[in-house]
């Protein structure tokens, strides 16, 4: 696929998160991607909710296919998006909890054949390995609020691996452009 740069995210696109119930001891955590780090495989281990920003305001130039949240099953061509990477990388917990956005959701990837076709819209210092083991487990559940559209909604459980999505909002107010 190919997109056009619009330009470049500061931080704070992902507002913040917050877990109602859960099995575990976990917060939301907004990881920085000014600092490399790895996701996947386990590479967390705890109950924490996780959510980082990834590329900004990019005008897409071939439609994005899309699991839920969209009624077409894609995002068109001429869309300007951002894109972001929530997940749950728990070993055996249990939550259910919310993240916010400073733009309204359009769609999400939930499955790894989607997450793999739009990582070129990552473009973060964050390295995904377990590629073919990400998206959502059976039993999970993702949605966007019905009466405000920058929430999504998570109940989740997780195990190994855990669970993923990645997450495209309308063209973020928040981010810088170049």
């Amino acid at each position: 696929m190919l997109v056009s740069l619009v330009g470049q995210a500061a931080q704070a696109q992902i507002l913040q998160g917050k877990i109602f119930r859960q099995s575990g001891a976990g917060t939301f955590v907004l990881l920085p991607t000014d600092q490399p780090f790895v996701v996947g495989a386990d590479t967390f281990d705890d109950d924490n909710l996780y959510g980082f920003d990834e590329d900004q305001n990019i005008t897409l130039i071939e439609p994005v296919r899309v699991d839920i949240g969209n009624a077409r099953g894609f995002i068109p061509a001429g869309t300007i998006v951002a894109s972001h990477y929530v997940f749950f990388d728990s070993l055996s917990g249990v939550h259910m909890g919310y993240v916010d956005f400073d733009a309204p959701i359009l769609g999400f990837a939930a499955f790894q054949d989607t997450m793999g076709a739009t990582d070129f819209l990552a473009n973060t210092n964050v390295t995904y390995i377990s590629e073919e083991l990400r998206g959502l487990e059976e039993g999970d559940q993702v949605w966007v609020d019905q009466r405000l559209p920058t929430r999504l909604w998570v109940y989740w459980a997780g195990s190994s691996p855990g669970d993923y999505v990645r997450v495209f909002t309308e063209r973020s107010p928040g981010a810088l452009l170049m």
